[in-house]
């Protein structure tokens, strides 16, 4: 046990040390200040606004940057849409893979655009070489870029006075692709091809099997047959209809390259259907150490970057510190949940769960060279952020390690969560957790040396309720539609938790699932892919409104009565807000699903 706490407690500090440094270079880096790479990349820099004809030195206005937001995010869901529909009659399709349907180029091109990545489709099966690589990875690239710009926006309305501009969308973009994301790919993508991550563009290859499986009529793996020349037999009895397999299709592809920026830029989405459990895109326990690292480093390193932006690295710190703490919290309750399994799986000690030289718990749906300490920390992880990349199946959770998973998102996805767009969202909730102390002690709310009127708080609940909206009004409805049953893998309370699941990974931009649930029918591809779009969206114009709001504001002097928001006390108060939020809003729903379902096991 000693062993398997040590290394949840690696997990965390090797993140943190690696956060720091990598937090001041991105904030030298949009604040335009010279860097070790600016020797290489500033003419490649000034070479791109030439031929885009962006203005380096634009300071757009919060309405123009949203537009800027928009036009870009809209120009892009159109053409991968476009793409995916058209991969059929498109070059770099060496396996001859259909165009997919209306509904699901909807569902895929609003996930990716949104930095989603929710998946109703398998890649290895359904998207052609070129859909990944000219659409799908663009899109984590890009989607990822948009809510680090939208951040930076906020950030310069506290800190500039009495003025209207907020820094140029078109730069913000340019600079972190360019400067942050690109570099930190070709790293990760050099680390996990080295451990075996396909990349590549040849054809699907052919391969003959060690031993040859026998499948029944309907394609059903035989486990105890016996396979005697052309006849199968199981218990001694042949098995009519059954045939025998001898060779395996591996499918290829240039899959090192995607994983890279779907971690790093929160995305999530699998180059194959099963994401990061798949051998060839997670093979290793040091891929997988490498994959997880780089789906909160970013999010975390932006939390110094933010401290050291507004010139008060205490407040940077303190917001570090809540997220680090409910991180820590959750990480616990799950890792204790699949520790300890299930009554079930214990009863008259028909598993062993003493976790001496084994994984021991819950092992149902986790990899056995991963276990659980490693698919318990890349769940905590992947929910923590808006990544939604799996090592491990979720369905197969405990009822409460499940729930834990919703409830991160739930919170949307503000411990740590999303590259640019977590900070953003636990700062509207920062400013809520100044107001509630306001009011407490009777002063005007201030958030550095700002103050926080009757505009910013309602831009403030907007942002921070758009999760909440749009997951329980999605999952109410699908609910009540007798189609979506059809798509369970459980009934009952489970089956209930696995719809919750999908709109709550939706609506929190994650892109996770309970695998067992099918998704690709028109009506979850449609509304799961609306959830998306006002998740994402409608946090994105409240807070550039915020920051309009702000950067036209002056400072106020610090006094004695001023609320310290970099102190404990703070801390704690803004992570009671984020959890009141959640509490409040989904203790129904949980209720009903997971919490129901544990009663279930122990009952």
């Amino acid at each position: 046990m000693t062993n398997t706490v040590l290394q949840y407690a690696l997990y965390l500090v090797i993140l943190a040390a690696l956060a720091i440094p990598l937090g001041a270079y991105i904030g030298k880096v949009m604040n335009g200040e010279k860097v070790f790479m600016s020797r290489i990349l500033v003419p490649c820099e000034n070479f791109l606004y030439r031929i885009l004809h962006v203005k380096k030195d634009e300071e757009m206005n919060w309405k123009k940057y949203a537009v800027s937001v928009f036009a870009f995010s809209g120009i892009s869901l159109i053409f991968l849409f476009l793409l995916q529909m058209l991969q059929g009659v498109l070059p770099g399709n060496p396996e001859g893979i259909e165009g997919m349907s209306w509904h699901l180029s909807f569902n895929t091109a609003v996930s990716f655009v949104t930095n989603t990545n929710w998946q109703a489709y398998s890649g290895e099966a359904q998207a052609s070489y070129l859909t990944q690589a000219l659409g799908l990875t663009v899109q984590n690239f890009v989607s990822a870029a948009v809510g680090i710009a939208v951040l930076f926006a906020v950030i310069r309305g506290f800190t500039r006075v009495k003025t209207q501009g907020l820094g140029s969308f078109w730069v913000d973009v340019t600079r972190i692709i360019l400067y942050v994301l690109i570099p930190l790919a070709v790293i990760v993508s050099i680390g996990i091809a080295s451990q075996g991550v396909v990349q590549t563009l040849k054809p699907y290859e052919t391969v003959d099997l060690l031993e040859p499986a026998a499948v029944d009529a309907d394609g059903n793996i035989l486990e105890d047959a016996v396979i005697d020349g052309d006849t199968v037999t199981v218990d001694g009895k042949a098995v009519d209809g059954a045939q025998i397999i001898t060779q395996q299709v591996v499918p290829l592809g240039p899959a090192a390259s995607q994983v890279a920026i779907k971690q790093l830029g929160t995305n999530g989405g699998g180059f194959f259907g099963v994401n990061s459990a798949h051998p060839l895109e997670n093979p290793t326990p040091f891929s997988n150490m490498l994959e997880m690292l780089s789906i909160l480093l970013i999010p975390v390193s932006l939390c110094f970057t933010f401290g050291r932006n507004v010139k008060n690295k205490k407040q940077g710190a303190a917001i570090f510190a809540a997220m680090f703490i409910m991180l820590a919290a959750a990480l616990a309750i799950i890792a204790v949940n699949e520790h300890a399994a299930t009554p079930q799986l214990a009863a008259g000690g028909a598993v062993d769960l003493s976790q001496s030289g084994q994984s021991g718990g819950n092992m149902e749906g986790k990899e056995t060279r991963f276990g659980i300490a490693s698919s318990a920390t890349w769940a905590a992880f992947t929910t923590a952020a808006s990544n939604g990349s799996v090592n491990s199946m979720h369905d197969s959770y405990t009822p409460l390690g499940g729930m834990i998973t919703m409830l991160q998102m739930m919170l949307g996805e503000v411990i740590f969560g999303g590259v640019g767009c977590g900070l953003y969202g636990m700062l509207a909730f920062a400013i809520l957790a100044v107001f509630i102390a306001g009011l407490m002690v009777g002063r005007t709310p201030e958030f550095l040396e700002k103050k926080i009127e009757p505009y910013e708080m309602k831009m403030a609940v907007l942002a921070c309720l758009a999760t909440p909206i749009a997951i329980l009004a999605g999952s109410g409805i699908a609910a009540l539609v007798p189609g979506v049953a059809d798509s369970l893998n459980n009934s009952g309370a489970h089956g209930f938790s696995e719809v919750l699941y999908a709109y709550s990974s939706c609506g929190g931009n994650n892109g996770s699932a309970f695998a067992g649930f099918g998704a690709n029918t028109p009506f979850l591809n449609v509304s799961l892919g609306l959830v998306m779009l006002f998740a994402r969206f409608v946090p994105i114009a409240a807070v550039l409104g915020i920051a309009g709001s702000m950067a036209g504001k002056k400072k106020i002097a610090v006094t004695a009565g001023t609320l310290s928001t970099t102190n404990a006390m703070f801390i704690f108060l803004l992570i009671f807000v984020v959890l009141l939020v959640g509490a409040l809003s989904f203790f129904p729903a949980l209720a009903l699903g997971p919490i129901a379902d544990f009663f279930q096991m122990i009952g």
